[in-house]
């Protein structure tokens, strides 16, 4: 029997779902070939995908290989490539993020609803040591999620349970070959600079084994902790007109719950992905609690109140598209712009709506040129209507 291949096949029929393609997302790497391999073992009916990120010269012919190899397996596979041009700011966050919507996207056309991926038990010890350097609060430590929603597809991690040292001894006793990437070993990368610190640690009995065993405990910490805050939340938050009124209640939670309704405000109301930094939350939550005046993120904190920062909404979109990412209005022609101070001046009732200002200011308004037809939040418009896009995303919550 090759090494550990019982136990490795279990992971896979545990984590992935049968009776349905399931996609792999295949690099051609170690772990996302064992990944591919072990799938096929365990009797899933499979496609794979490859990205070509176009960072290294390399990534055209590697995506060659890969196909060449997949199609010697008889697996259906196709390469996406990231047409990008110079990169500003983090490149692996980049790559990250366009990785992923490529992925989705060719999960979407080929009607595949599970993608699975290949992180091992090392890729979880080394994001935890990253959160540790970054100062991570409880949900930065608990690792890597094993399974969540995106853009209409659910990805999977079924090998989170396995070590990198692990799948590559079943790969070598089973004389299938990968293909190594020069980039994990580029200490220009914070991974890398984590792969390496986590062999140093060793001596010490901190291995990747036990930091993916913390991160278990704290997942499970962060779940009876999200119970605590969406009860919080049910309780002290409101959303009205697309903006959260938070009570003054809230303040008397723990300090732990108050940070997390706070993020999620703030998650809800930006285009981020990411949580600000713990020192940027605290902030916006002083002035949140103390009834005071800040931003953060695209969100401004006033009043009680956590709303669009004026300066942060989006650009004009045509009636019925998706505006500021939040918002579609319905009803006849016009042009969905903020509604602003000058929108304001040409409604006289706005008051009786019982919102405040600055709650009003950045709600959607329909325009034909200078001229105001519809303010659907401030009660202007009848035949027009204005409905989120998703509600308080982590606690549901509605008007």
């Amino acid at each position: 029997m090759p090494v550990g291949q019982d136990r490795l096949v279990g992971l896979i029929r545990e984590g992935l779902p049968q009776g349905e393609t399931v996609g792999i997302a295949l690099s051609g790497g170690g772990d996302s070939t064992a990944l591919l391999h072990l799938a096929l073992r365990a009797g899933l009916r499979v496609e794979a995908v490859t990205v070509d990120h176009r960072l290294r010269p390399e990534s055209a012919a590697e995506a060659r290989t890969v196909a060449a190899a997949c199609a010697a397996l008889g697996v259906r596979h196709e390469v996406r490539v990231w047409e990008h041009g110079v990169i500003a700011g983090n490149l692996m966050d980049a790559a990250r993020r366009a990785r992923m919507a490529l992925i989705a996207g060719w999960a979407a056309a080929r009607g595949i609803r599970t993608v699975a991926l290949g992180h091992t038990r090392d890729d979880q010890a080394e994001t935890v040591l990253m959160g540790l350097a970054r100062a991570a609060g409880l949900a930065g430590l608990s690792g890597m999620r094993p399974a969540w929603q995106e853009a209409g597809v659910e990805f999977r991690r079924p090998l989170l349970a396995a070590g990198r040292a692990e799948l590559r001894d079943w790969l070598r006793a089973e004389g299938i070959g990968w293909i190594d990437d020069p980039t994990n070993e580029n200490d220009r990368f914070a991974r890398t600079r984590a792969r390496k610190a986590l062999a140093a640690l060793a001596p010490l009995g901190i291995t990747a084994s036990r930091l993916a065993e913390v991160a278990g405990h704290l997942a499970r910490v962060q779940e009876a902790l999200e119970v605590q805050v969406a009860a919080a939340a049910a309780q002290h938050v409101a959303e009205r007109a697309g903006a959260l009124r938070f009570d003054a209640r809230l303040w008397s939670e723990p300090a732990e719950v108050q940070r997390q309704v706070v993020i999620a405000g703030l998650m809800w109301l930006s285009p981020s992905e990411y949580a600000p930094r713990a020192a940027e939350t605290l902030r916006i939550g002083r002035a949140l609690s103390a009834g005071g005046d800040a931003t953060l993120a695209g969100c401004r904190a006033r009043s009680g109140w956590l709303m669009r920062e004026p300066r942060a909404v989006g650009g004009a979109v045509p009636v019925g598209a998706l505006w500021d990412g939040r918002w579609r209005v319905d009803g006849p022609e016009g042009e969905v712009r903020v509604l602003g101070a000058e929108g304001l001046r040409q409604l006289r009732d706005w008051r009786a709506t019982g919102l405040p200002r600055e709650v009003l200011l950045v709600t959607p308004g329909v325009w034909q040129g200078e001229r105001l037809l519809a303010a659907p939040l401030a009660g202007c418009g009848e035949g027009w209507q204005a409905k989120l896009d998703r509600p308080f995303h982590l606690f549901g919550l509605s008007d």
